[in-house]
């Protein structure tokens, strides 16, 4: 699998990347310059697989595209376990 981003990230961050098999899988994208949020939505279509890639990926895997997220396994296995620290 190719790398999420060529650059790092720091450790609190994470990085995600859509790929859809078609613009007409792209139901919304709002990208405006002095605006504070960027807005994407899409399909990946029906779910075929999910799952990680070496421990560091979540990939979901659907008919219509990929969604891949920068998310350790270990993160993940702390937030539902509630083992992670709370900041409010």
């Amino acid at each position: 699998m190719a790398t999420i981003s060529d650059t790092k990230p720091s450790r609190k961050e994470r990085v995600f990347t859509v790929e859809l098999n078609s613009k007409s899988d792209v139901k919304n994208l709002t990208f405006q310059n002095g605006v504070q949020r960027t807005i994407i939505e899409g399909t990946i279509g029906a779910l075929k697989q999910a799952g990680f890639v070496e421990n560091t990926v979540l990939e979901l895997v659907g008919t219509r595209g990929v969604l891949r997220v920068d998310l350790a396994r270990e993160d993940l296995a702390k937030r539902t376990n509630g083992k992670e620290e709370r900041t409010n």
